[in-house]
């Protein structure tokens, strides 16, 4: 049993004390952190959470309990000012993605949790679903051959859909896109080398930045992935994790995953397509502790067994994702100008 505590009870925050939390049974809370008298209220009055657990400082919480592990929920800017606070109090810390605004701060965690002998995980809750699990199997066996092209559609109209976060900077490249980002490279098991991006914002929208984008990304070994994602597309609306056709030499793989849209929940796909061939859906295995409870489960087992279960993103390894939000945000602030991984990573 891993002791917790979580620090950040806000609309997102409250959404992991109620749905995420106690759905893995290897996990124990036994704090809840945030300075705002309201969210500590609501934790306690719907959730039935002690208020005898419940603080209003970091340094409270680890005065009077015993985790071992702090499980950050915040707001994106606070993430390097508390789990840098964490690790030098000596948790090990899950946080919410990104986990920092740049790459050098992203660093100096890593760093940080090494020097700790602390272990560092970023919830990239996408990877634990059964279509990105199947796809990422398949490309590893090498299911039809190399990969040359790999095409990805993120469609949503955020003002008919209940978007809230109009005045958020980047809310496609850093706050949507990077799920998009994380599992190119978990599915691919290749990293980026290069990349070009352009942005736009659509006439009538209420996004102050730029909702809409596409990107042209160069894997290792050569796959080009074609990228279109857009929070004011009045199309057809995809999965949260977009759709997918994955090219090779002989086949194409076709997935799509997470389709949540109001009242509607539909399973993961994914679909095998022969040369010469009609399309056959695949079987997917079920997975025991899908999305964010993924992530949380993969912490727990890490720390109970010291071994790194599969879909594992650590913060060393989602500097890779990082960089790939960096880069895009760099080349569409160039009118679309190449960047190179490795210029962005040091």
């Amino acid at each position: 049993m891993v002791k917790a505590i979580q620090i950040g009870l806000g609309h997102w925050g409250f959404s992991w004390t109620r749905d995420v939390i106690p759905k893995v049974p290897t996990v124990e809370m036994v704090g809840y952190v945030d300075t705002n008298p309201e969210a500590t209220a609501r934790v306690q009055n719907e959730l039935g959470i002690d208020p005898k657990l419940c603080f209003t400082s970091l340094e409270d919480a680890a005065h009077h309990t015993d985790a071992t592990l702090a499980i950050c929920t915040l707001r994106t800017e606070a993430h390097y000012p508390v789990v840098k606070r964490c690790l030098e109090l000596g948790y090990n810390v899950l946080v919410e993605k990104p986990f920092t605004s740049t790459i050098a701060q992203g660093k100096e965690l890593v760093a940080l949790a090494k020097a700790q002998g602390r272990v560092l995980m970023v919830s990239q809750n996408y990877r634990h679903q059964p279509a990105p699990i199947a796809a990422a199997r398949l490309i590893a066996e090498g299911k039809f051959g190399a990969l040359n092209m790999v095409s990805i559609d993120f469609r949503r109209h955020g003002p008919s859909q209940g978007y809230r976060y109009w005045d958020m900077p980047d809310p496609l490249l850093a706050d949507m896109s990077i799920h998009h980002f994380d599992l190119m490279r978990f599915v691919l098991g290749d990293e980026p080398v290069r990349l070009s991006c352009r942005t736009w914002n659509p006439p009538g929208s209420p996004f102050r930045y730029d909702p809409s984008g596409v990107a042209t990304i160069e894997f290792a070994r050569g796959t080009i992935v074609s990228y279109r994602a857009s929070w004011m597309n009045s199309g057809p609306v995809t999965p949260w994790a977009g759709e997918w056709a994955m090219d090779g030499a002989e086949g194409q793989i076709a997935w799509s995953s997470r389709d949540h849209f109001r009242d509607r929940t539909g399973p993961d796909q994914v679909s095998l397509l022969a040369l010469d061939g009609k399309p056959e859906p695949l079987k997917l295995d079920p997975v025991a502790f899908p999305d964010r409870t993924g992530t949380l489960n993969a912490m727990a087992t890490a720390l109970e067994t010291g071994i790194i279960p599969p879909g594992f993103s650590s913060g060393e390894d989602n500097l890779g994702s990082l960089a790939l939000v960096r880069a895009t945000i760099l080349s569409a602030s160039h009118g679309g100008d190449w960047v190179d991984i490795a210029d962005v990573m040091h």
